[in-house]
């Protein structure tokens, strides 16, 4: 969980990159940007208004050989160590960056890093870099007077309503490779960002486990509990995973099973289903862990609790109380139609 309410920006230096391949310019700034009570607090919500918007999916920098061999790596440790030395390691960002700027697709735009204070991150105070690009431009209206007469000219800017791209570099966790989170609202080059200029991985935290485990969950349910059974079935079965996340600390994978799967020949296919697929979400060896409540509400968000049926009818099942649909909805098959009904039972209808 992160806390950007108080952040600080100490220092901000910014750089432009154009495209390498095109043979475009990289203008490196000989000094800091020199900030006011103006539009610091403007720049301050333009970086960190998408973090706070985003599910903190965590990444760590990663080198096959050693992370003293990686870029960001190597210039975030050099500034957490001598933050004075942030404007000169931003120049080498912002050229590892223009390095990395070769596909053709890939926009000119200015780069921003700056060293930020204050920040909390699992309840613990530290210290960030942010390295942030804005990349699309806007026409804008500027108006001059001049006598008894109002001009207007055509211009181009930054929006401040929309971060490009941009990451931020926490001071924990450097033996993994620091802990860091990105955002990039434009899809047309995210390999440019993330592989070949950040070079990160997914941080294998709680938050990790939690969303792949409920990942491989929400699988199990639509490619065997599903075929094996129904709909309904497929729906509850999420419910009581999602529900035994909420209500438990911590996971243990024998508890878990005895909780959420109410059919015993179904086991036996669960274990096989995670021999078969747990590479694929990186759970191999994982039988507990502490739970990320952040991730178990993410994905309570995600998961699909309506059972859409041919005759266009929708029926939506209570996740907070899952009972009901055991207790008070039933599948027959009624031979005169020859179609499949669900039963259900109720007192009175409620208000909308």
């Amino acid at each position: 969980m992160i806390n950007l309410f108080n952040t600080h920006i100490a220092s901000l230096s910014i750089h432009r990159v154009g495209n390498k391949s095109k043979n475009e310019p990289i203008l490196l700034s000989d000094d800091v940007y020199k900030m006011d009570d103006e539009i610091t607090p403007l720049l301050k919500e333009y970086f960190l208004k998408p973090f706070r918007d985003k599910e903190e999916n965590y990444f760590q920098f990663v080198n096959e050989a050693d992370l003293e061999f990686h870029e960001l790596f190597t210039c975030a440790t050099q500034i957490f160590d001598n933050p004075e030395s942030v404007h000169q390691q931003s120049k080498k960002i912002t050229q590892h960056l223009y390095d990395q700027s070769t596909h053709q697709l890939i926009k000119s735009g200015e780069v921003y890093v700056a060293y930020l204070e204050n920040l909390q991150i699992d309840n613990e105070k530290v210290n960030a870099v942010g390295i942030f690009k804005s990349e699309l431009k806007q026409d804008f209206l500027q108006f001059s007077e001049q006598e008894n007469q109002i001009n207007a000219h055509l211009q181009q800017g930054v929006s401040l309503s929309k971060l490009d791209k941009g990451c931020i570099i926490f001071n924990v966790k450097k033996e993994e490779g620091y802990k860091v989170l990105s955002v990039d609202s434009n899809r047309y080059d995210t390999r440019y960002w993330l592989e070949a200029f950040l070079g990160v991985e997914a941080f294998e935290d709680d938050n990790f486990y939690t969303k792949k485990y409920l990942k491989f969950c929400q699988d199990f349910a639509k490619d065997v509990v599903l075929p094996a059974e129904d709909k309904k079935e497929e729906v509850l079965f999420m419910n009581r995973a999602v529900n035994h996340f909420a209500i438990n600390d911590t996971f243990n994978e024998g508890n878990f099973m005895n909780d959420v799967i109410s059919n015993p020949d179904l086991i036996p296919e669960f274990n096989h289903y995670k021999s078969e697929t747990a590479p694929k979400y990186k759970i191999e060896d994982l039988t507990t862990f502490p739970i990320a409540n952040t991730a178990v509400t993410a994905a309570r968000k995600k998961i699909k609790n309506v059972i859409n049926l041919d005759t266009n009818v929708q029926i939506k099942l209570d996740f907070i109380n899952p009972e009901s649909a055991d207790k008070f909805v039933e599948k027959g098959w009624d031979e005169e139609k020859q179609m499949y009904y669900y039963l259900v039972y109720f007192n009175k209808e409620q208000k909308s």
